[in-house]
């Protein structure tokens, strides 16, 4: 904290050099605080040329201090004639690509601002407190709480890492001013970094960089920096949000600072930077009440639970409003209970000054984008947009043999409604009905996405039945055109042949390719079709003996890539039903692959295994040693190999177009689909 006020001062001193960047048309020398630092050959008249140019260097420039557009006043700030600034609160969300350390980074910034007492126990990643999220280790849903640091309240958003979640990320980015990019000090700038920083700059939000890991043996800052600031002239950032703040932090040993070389003991620097980067909030404070719901939650007691940002009067427990629509049509509710976060958790409030988070409770048919309004002068705000889906999936009622022995909800009815109330809290997916009265055309941002929403629904009772995940074309001008990807694949350098062909064969094209530090690893990108990516993960961890990382970002629409052969081995289906034996398995096993051991139930067009060569295999898995009165001397024994087991995502990606996924709460089933059988 020392250092922080010592640098800050400093920067102060410095101050008289920089132009306001806020309101102003030109702001170029707010990137080059002062000539002296540069050398005398720097101009700034040549600011703009310099800018393609300039190399951050994490040696001199972001030691000078924690110094941005945003400094300190003592008194709310008039804006205009009715705007103020709200000087007491600060929103930010923490964007990152997936596994960069931000829910780490959460945590460490809840225990230093005394959360939590000294003597209670607290779980690792306390925020993602879905079973999904701990069992998978990603974050799916964004959530958010508050801390105060020197009297300031700031509410931080926590959001998921993965592409398939960016919906996510968009959603809640109008409820904040200012965002903490997190990068991985090895990895650098990765396909999800780009995605979300274009989203904040999009919103116009300040953004302070978050070089993270700094601890690790292979850390190059100076290249992440560098890396990073090429994104920000790639995104066409403005001369102000060039301008970022670096701080070099270590989430999980709870320490920041302004030199990769030199942390803190604590995360002080961080929330220094939090109060002087990110901007305070512009409120109309006498205006008409004005809250846009961002997000939904349910809770058995209160019902429905809206979130949002209030941008404008005052919200008062008990009052009467309107909840309006994009469309301009109002109806009449009541706030029943109001409460804002503090500290983890959710606190009941009389009433909540606009510029800050709260959750209001009592409407029941509220629904995420629509505006909460004054009940006499309402005005709704702009509905929240997302990027549309990119991948479909069919669902249907579950039609094998064993339906109904292990879920409560088996009928359409039941699989419909669920599905249309999914609807009311995920805007980036999409419910449309299939060709028959019992099949529903699910759409979403990537498999991950609509797999996230099927393990949910087997958890909760849900019997049904999934097709292949397929991409979502485009015809415009009579041409047909793909979704494509940026793909970006972590393989060391021995497993690297065997990688690249495979992403050749998928029609892969890379553009990049280089080393990452000194772990003998190489980061090769790949513009694919999204059809390539189908089935494609388990095939790279595959080629690279399970060494490889495949990361994925939507990239754009682009012409038809040709035809793509995702699998080359056939399946082994089973020829009746029964139960499988060990005589059976015995013979069976050198087909190919089984799925299934003794003893299993099976049924007739149940798949059992791979095929070791290209086409499916009818067998008989169930068939008994014959039993006669000639006795043996000595009994054979049978050796079987382990079967293999797939999870729910290994069917997805296994599944081709004339096989389902039955998924049931408590087995994994992939069969042929009967219809496609009635065709041949």
């Amino acid at each position: 904290m020392d250092m922080a006020t010592g640098l800050h001062r400093f920067n102060m001193a410095l101050a008289p050099l920089r132009t306001n960047q806020r309101g102003s048309s030109s702001s170029s020398s707010s990137l080059f605080p002062s000539k002296d630092i540069f050398g005398s050959g720097f101009r700034p008249s040549r600011a703009l040329k310099a800018r393609r140019s300039l190399r951050f260097d994490a040696g001199s420039v972001s030691r000078i201090a924690v110094s941005c557009s945003t400094s300190p006043t003592t008194e709310p700030v008039t804006v205009g004639k009715k705007l103020t600034t709200r000087r007491d609160v600060r929103n930010i969300a923490i964007v990152a690509h997936v596994d960069h350390g931000k829910t780490t980074l959460v945590d460490a910034m809840l225990k230093q601002a005394k959360v939590f007492r000294d003597n209670q126990f607290v779980q690792e990643r306390i925020m993602d407190s879905n079973d999904l999220e701990r069992e998978r280790g990603i974050t799916i849903l964004s959530k958010n709480t508050s801390i105060t640091y020197k009297g300031t309240k700031i509410n931080i958003i926590d959001t998921p890492g993965h592409s398939d979640f960016g919906g996510e990320v968009e959603r809640v980015l109008n409820m904040v001013e200012g965002v903490l990019l997190v990068v991985d000090s090895v990895e650098g700038p990765m396909p999800q970094t780009r995605f979300v920083l274009k989203k904040a700059l999009e919103y116009g939000h300040s953004v302070v960089v978050v070089v993270n890991k700094i601890d690790r043996p292979s850390a190059r800052p100076d290249f992440v920096i560098n890396s990073t600031f090429e994104l920000f002239i790639e995104l066409n950032a403005t001369d102000e949000q060039c301008d970022f703040q670096v701080i070099y932090a270590s989430g999980i040993k709870g320490k920041a600072g302004l030199s990769p070389d030199n942390l803190a003991d604590d995360l002080g620097p961080l929330f220094e930077a939090i109060l002087r980067c990110i901007p305070e909030p512009t409120i109309n404070k006498d205006g008409a009440l004005q809250m846009l719901v961002t997000i939904i939650e349910y809770d058995e007691h209160k019902g429905r639970i809206a979130i949002g940002r209030l941008h404008a009067g005052l919200l008062e427990r008990g009052i009467e409003v309107k909840v309006c629509t994009s469309d301009e049509t109002c109806r009449q509710a009541k706030v029943s209970e109001l409460f804002v976060y503090q500290n983890f958790s959710r606190v009941p409030a009389e009433n909540v000054e606009a510029g800050d988070i709260c959750a209001v409770c009592g409407i029941n048919d509220i629904m995420i984008g629509e505006t909460i309004a004054d009940k006499s002068s309402w005005k709704a705000l702009p509905t929240i947009k997302v990027e549309e889906p990119t991948v479909k999936m069919s669902f249907s009622i579950n039609t094998s043999p064993f339906v109904g022995r292990e879920g409560k909800y088996v009928t359409s009815r039941n699989l419909r409604d669920r599905l249309y109330r999914e609807l009311e809290k995920n805007l980036a997916m999409r419910v449309e009905d299939g060709e028959t009265a019992d099949t529903f055309i699910i759409s979403g941002r990537g498999t991950l996405h609509i797999t996230i929403l099927i393990e949910s629904m087997r958890r909760e009772g849900y019997e049904f039945m999934v097709g292949p995940p397929k991409v979502i074309n485009k015809r415009v001008d009579d041409k047909l055109l793909e979704p494509f990807e940026i793909a970006t694949v972590e393989v060391p350098e021995e497993h690297m042949g065997p990688v690249v062909e495979l992403l050749g064969k998928r029609r892969g094209q890379m553009f990049d390719m280089q080393g990452l530090g000194l772990e003998g690893t190489s980061l090769l990108k790949y513009k694919i079709p999204t059809r390539g990516l189908l089935g494609l993960r388990n095939a790279i961890l595959t080629a690279s003996r399970g060494t490889a990382i495949l990361n994925t970002v939507f990239d754009s629409y682009g012409p038809w890539a040709g035809d793509i052969s995702t699998r080359d081995q056939g399946s082994l289906v089973a020829f009746e039903d029964g139960t499988t034996t060990s005589y059976a398995l015995c013979s069976a096993q050198e087909r190919g692959q089984m799925f299934v051991s003794p003893g299993m139930e099976v049924y007739k067009g149940q798949i059992v295994g791979i095929h070791q060569r290209p086409g499916d295999l009818s067998l008989n898995v169930c068939k008994k040693k014959a039993a006669t009165n000639v006795r043996s001397n000595k009994e054979q024994t049978v050796v079987l190999d382990s079967p293999l087991f797939y999870s729910l995502d290994d069917c997805i990606e296994y599944i081709q177009e004339d096989e389902l996924v039955e998924v049931t709460p408590q087995s994994i089933r992939m069969s042929k689909n009967p219809k496609f059988a009635k065709k041949r």
